[in-house]
């Protein structure tokens, strides 16, 4: 006799093909009585799974929507299938479902048993993303590391390479992984700075879970402080400007990842933007489509007024 829970999973995966059953279909196929059936029925009914029945001689019962999410059964391809999409998911943020993407891979991988878990692993090290030109490829194991660390709020020992090309070992307190849209960001409280900083994921060369749980303090917002960090990081120059529209709309305009922003009063804003150079500063600035004031610095002013006068001069 099979288990009953076996049993049940093999009834589920009979419904899941979406066809309709006969009780004594199901029965035959199951090897059990019809009253078997109509119990065992009733089993996953309770578990959520909303199992609809048709009456008549040419009824029978199929598999519908439930009124609760219960456990989903998937076989080896199905489970595989489902792991590749949230991975290209969590890699390419698309719509904003990086974050969810990458849980619901995370919660995955702890449950695939391992001959899914070793083909998903063949599969990470033979495919690869296009990167942008000054981007590194980042492992999707190594994010899938990180975010467990984030998960569990437990320290590790974070592998770094800073800006200068220089590597050291650190003990961070995870928190939260943040993607731009270019880059993921790793948000963690440095232990031995005793300050929040934020890491990109791409210089990231190992994480080395220490199982010791923490408790961290007063936690950032997370977006926040990579959007603030990528927009004060060193520039060639930098350009301040007054725009003439309220704060929730040049937060809109110019992103925070691209220029630092404070109120002036209800209806403008001061933004901070750096760039590569002057005239690069001013094609951005006319790119905005607003009114606006360049506060300083005067080189940047001269070139934005030399391309106005130059579209003028185009336009006569």
């Amino acid at each position: 006799m099979v288990h009953t829970s076996a049993r049940l999973l093999r009834l589920l995966s009979l419904l899941s093909s979406g066809r309709s059953w006969t009780c004594p279909e199901l029965a035959a196929q199951l090897e059990i009585t019809d009253r078997t059936v109509r119990r065992d029925i009733a089993r996953l009914r309770e578990l959520g799974y909303g199992i609809e029945s048709t009456a008549g001689p040419w009824g029978g019962y199929r598999l519908g929507r439930g009124s609760r999410i219960p456990p989903l059964v998937f076989d080896d391809e199905e489970a595989l299938a489902v792991a590749v999409g949230m991975r290209a998911a969590a890699l390419s943020g698309v719509s904003g479902s990086d974050q969810a993407a990458l849980s619901a891979l995370l919660k995955l991988r702890q449950v695939l048993p391992a001959r899914i878990a070793d083909r998903l692993g063949e599969l990470d090290a033979a495919v690869t993303h296009t990167p942008l030109p000054d981007e590194d490829q980042i492992s999707p194991a190594l994010l899938l590391d990180l975010a467990t660390g984030c998960r569990r709020g437990q320290r590790v020992h974070l592998t770094y390479r800073d800006r200068g090309g220089t590597t050291s070992t650190r003990p961070v307190d995870p928190y939260r992984l943040v993607y731009t849209g270019r880059r993921w960001y790793l948000v963690a409280y440095d232990v031995t700075c005793q300050e929040w900083r934020t890491f990109r994921a791409d210089r990231v060369g190992g994480v080395t879970p220490t199982g010791q749980p923490v408790t961290l303090p007063d936690t950032p917002d997370a977006a926040d402080m990579v959007g603030e960090g990528i927009a004060r990081r060193p520039y060639p120059v930098r350009v301040t400007v007054r725009l003439a529209v309220p704060a929730h709309e040049a937060r809109r305009l110019v992103p925070p990842t691209v220029g630092a922003h404070r109120p002036d009063g209800d209806d403008a804003t001061i933004v901070e933007i750096g760039g590569p150079d002057a005239d690069g500063l001013a094609r951005y600035l006319l790119s905005l489509g607003r009114p606006l004031r360049i506060l300083h610095p005067e080189e940047v002013r001269q070139a934005f007024l030399a391309r106005t006068e130059q579209l003028l001069q185009d336009n006569q």
